[in-house]
């Protein structure tokens, strides 16, 4: 099995990182995996505690007497825009952007094998074929999809040069104060919890991070929001509204408690997504509608004012 370490799964231990996929494993035991040379960094025996950086191809055989291959699934996909080369899905909420090494089914990566067989990139691994990016199981929204690894590497060069444009909705909790505002809070792993992301300062290791803000609607107790992402660490959007006390609607994992209106955690969607076109130069902008959850929440805030 080989994992390529991307920008926001570094600067992790060695053994946290696959502690984080092995949960089911105690961590000394993925200690001694390391130490006895199970795992491999660039083909390299490493130390439990070797920081990873971006690029790192971390390689494993099996750690448990398990399969790892991920079956292809017949699941329904929202497929907004597809040509040869690529698509955009809007991923619903719930679903898991891709395997895990305790979840293999219903995520999208299976219902894309199911339909595109081996026409997937295979940058970062059979758990991610075809991904170029991600988002969280409760985040809905927009996510590009490359068919091959060429457009992959493309694509994920737009990513890292900021020349593809990400923006969000979502309701917070509160009335946030500004109308506008633009959020510069350095992010990385959050030490205690590595499955967390937190407000880290550059010298410790946290990465600039930057969201701007603009209110689309207020109410007595919560905002609703429009977000573009101009970095995209992991937990972005989350860590920088927690962080300003203004944490995204029923997300639990982040300081939210649940709001009035129950829905599946974190009330965010990424809804618009703007990029130029592999190998053609074209510009292509996608936009969805507000989804269930935002409606819901909406809908109850709305009526209450009225």
């Amino acid at each position: 099995m080989i994992i390529i370490v991307d920008e926001n799964d570094e600067n992790i231990r060695l053994d946290n990182y696959l502690s984080g996929m092995f949960s089911d494993i105690s961590r000394s035991k993925i200690q001694n995996f390391i130490k006895n040379g199970k795992v491999l960094v660039n083909n390299a025996v490493k130390k439990p505690a070797y920081i990873l950086k971006e690029g790192n191809k971390v390689e494993f055989e099996k750690l448990e007497n398990e399969e790892l291959k991920i079956k292809p699934q017949n699941i329904a996909l929202d497929i907004v825009y597809e040509d040869e080369n690529m698509l955009v899905v809007n991923k619903p909420s719930g679903m898991l952007t891709h395997p895990t090494f305790i979840e293999r089914e219903n995520t999208l990566v299976n219902a894309l094998l199911y339909l595109y067989g081996n026409n997937l990139s295979d940058i970062n691994g059979e758990f991610r074929r075809g991904i170029v990016h991600r988002l969280d199981r409760n985040t809905s929204g927009l996510l590009m999809v490359a068919k091959n690894n060429v457009t992959h590497e493309i694509l994920a060069r737009q990513i890292k040069n900021h020349t593809v444009t990400k923006k969000y909705r979502a309701v917070l909790k509160g009335n946030y104060i500004k109308n506008e505002e633009k959020i510069d809070l350095p992010i990385g792993r959050n030490p205690k919890h590595p499955h967390k992301m937190a407000v880290i300062p550059i010298e410790d290791g946290g990465k600039d991070s930057t969201t701007l803000l603009k209110v689309i609607e207020r109410f007595h107790e919560a905002t609703y929001v429009e977000l573009t992402l101009i970095t995209g660490r992991t937990h972005q959007i989350r860590v920088h509204m927690s962080y300003l006390k203004h944490p995204v609607y029923n997300d639990t994992l982040y300081g939210a408690a649940d709001g009035r209106v129950k829905t599946q955690e974190q009330v965010l969607q990424a809804y618009y997504l703007r990029f130029t076109k592999p190998f053609t130069g074209e510009i292509i902008e996608l936009e969805i509608e507000p989804d269930e959850k935002i409606n819901k929440v909406l809908k109850f805030y709305r009526n209450r004012r009225n």
